[in-house]
């Protein structure tokens, strides 16, 4: 199993990608810390854990809020002693154009998107670095590699992810923590629900914007988290991992 006995936090794990990662990880034998700012998702998440014959347990949390990385980490060592991973899941969606965001709107996606990001790295990548092994894979997205009409909020945010990621991974390059990011196109989750509705085009209409014919699904995209967590990836740090069916090659 490639992580066997391994300790991985995984915020926003209640659904989507971050609940596919989770049980995915399970399956390969790490013990789980499951974060959510929706508890009856969350906890669901750990069940499931559970019934795979993992451990995992659930802390409800708030990625923008400081005082609640801090409890997750206190948490993850009080109970499992170590953290060997950390995926940095968690974030929201908005389609806007320029003149009609709102700075509530700005302020609110950036803290969760980008800071959230930051008080991960701020108060886990210590604790690997001071044990001299630990992966750390960011969500950003094909938003932060291209541009495109009325993302101006959510690929600002992902492209401070992915600049983000290059710095810490090579501050911490020397230290056996690698950082690295994934940058996943349209996956069949809630927020290509939203994108459908947001644009008025169908998911039919959507998938045929792809090379590959149709978006990912989110357990592609966790086999890619899952690569990037174990030793597979053990010689790659600060890079950008595309999902995106081919969408970017042009």
């Amino acid at each position: 199993m490639k992580l066997e006995n391994k300790v991985a936090i995984i915020t926003g794990g209640g659904t989507g990608i971050g609940k596919k990662t989770a049980l995915l990880f399970a399956n390969e034998g790490a013990k789980l810390v499951i974060t959510d700012i929706n508890e009856e998702s969350g906890r669901k998440t750990v069940d499931e854990i559970k019934a795979l014959g993992s451990e995992g347990i659930f802390i409800k949390h708030d990625v923008s809020n400081e005082e609640d990385w801090k409890q997750v980490i206190n948490e993850t060592i009080n109970h499992f002693s170590t953290i060997d991973v950390l995926f940095n899941n968690a974030g929201i969606y908005i389609i806007k154009p320029l003149v009609e965001t709102e700075l509530e709107e700005w302020n609110r996606l950036m803290s969760i998107n980008v800071t959230g990001v930051f008080l991960g790295m701020k108060h886990a990548v210590p604790v690997m670095a001071k044990q001299k092994s630990g992966s750390v894979i960011n969500a950003s997205s094909v938003a932060g590699l291209n541009g495109a009409p009325g993302h101006v909020l959510y690929g600002a945010s992902k492209g401070a992810v992915r600049i983000m990621t290059k710095y810490i991974a090579m501050e911490y390059a020397n230290t056996g923590v690698r950082v690295n990011s994934i940058h996943p196109g349209y996956i069949e989750t809630a927020m290509a629900n939203y994108a459908s509705e947001q644009t008025g085009h169908s998911k039919e209409e959507l998938d045929k914007t792809y090379p590959l014919g149709r978006m990912g699904k989110p357990e592609e995209v966790a086999k890619m988290v899952l690569f990037l967590a174990s030793d597979d990836a053990s010689f790659s740090t600060g890079a950008e991992f595309v999902i995106d069916g081919g969408a970017t090659v042009n």
